[in-house]
């Protein structure tokens, strides 16, 4: 399918491995030329020569940290006028609601909600003026069915979720559509993670608590960053433009709902 963006740029937060490395390949599959951003450098000049090598579009990589001031700064200057936006952060640690007072949820405020909406408002005037962009958020299935242990996640995201219900009608009229994706479990460096917390928990192997939860799933399985990257592309696509301020679950029917 020719998804209509060979030559547009893009902008992946968190490219260079997981859910942000998926995305920016599917782009770069669709021939859209990236602008990468991670934290660290090396990982993320690795994920990009493989992108350039593979793929043979032009990378521009920009190691920094987005949810600062500083490093959201050198990420816009280096990307420039940008027609794709992918908003993307890992997400606060986990806890109990008596765990956390009123610094630990500014941080998680300004990673999963200030600093998209910091990228949104620097970057949307000017996809609206050329009648032409598209932006795309991944949050989390919690925004659906909120994770009690992932409370301060639950608060950024949801905030983060009623900004773009409302943004986006505002500027689909100019040609720009805001959606957000939201995974359930993917087989990630995050979902390995998870696995070795539960493993060593309840004194069992990865490979048994990965089992327990793919039991969890309704498809039976974790979703992959290949599959992930796929709808990032079609919502960033010509198709798409009928598709506005919505909330997209990739999570195998994880989350019973019938809404």
């Amino acid at each position: 399918m020719d998804l209509g963006i060979a030559g547009k740029k893009a902008l992946v937060c968190a490219s260079s491995k997981g859910l942000g490395r998926g995305c920016a390949e599917a782009l770069a599959e669709a021939g859209v030329n990236l602008v990468m951003n991670a934290r660290g450098a090396e990982a993320l000049e690795t994920a990009a020569e493989e992108i350039r090598r593979k793929y043979g579009v032009e990378v521009t990589t920009v190691a920094a940290d987005v949810t600062t001031e500083e490093g959201r700064a050198r990420l816009l200057e280096a990307a420039g006028e940008v027609d794709i936006l992918v908003n993307n952060a890992g997400g606060p640690p986990p806890g109990l609601w008596t765990d956390w007072d009123r610094e630990d949820f500014i941080k998680a405020l300004d990673a999963n909600m200030l600093t998209p909406i910091a990228l949104i408002k620097a970057l949307v005037p000017g996809m609206m003026d050329r009648g032409w962009g598209r932006v795309v958020n991944i949050t989390s299935q919690s925004v659906k069915a909120p994770i009690a242990v992932l409370g301060l996640s639950n608060s950024a995201r949801a905030g983060l979720t009623g900004y773009v219900a409302g943004t986006s009608r505002q500027v689909a009229g100019s040609g720009v559509t805001i959606n957000n994706l939201l995974p359930g479990i993917h087989a990630t460096d995050r979902a390995v993670s998870l696995d070795t917390g539960v493993s060593q928990q309840q004194g069992i192997s990865i490979e048994d608590a990965k089992a327990n939860r793919c039991k969890t799933i309704p498809a039976g399985r974790y979703g992959t960053p290949e599959e992930f990257g796929a709808m990032c592309a079609f919502l960033s696509s010509q198709l798409s433009g009928f598709i506005v301020g919505q909330n997209i679950l990739l999570d195998g029917g994880g989350v019973n709902a019938t809404l």
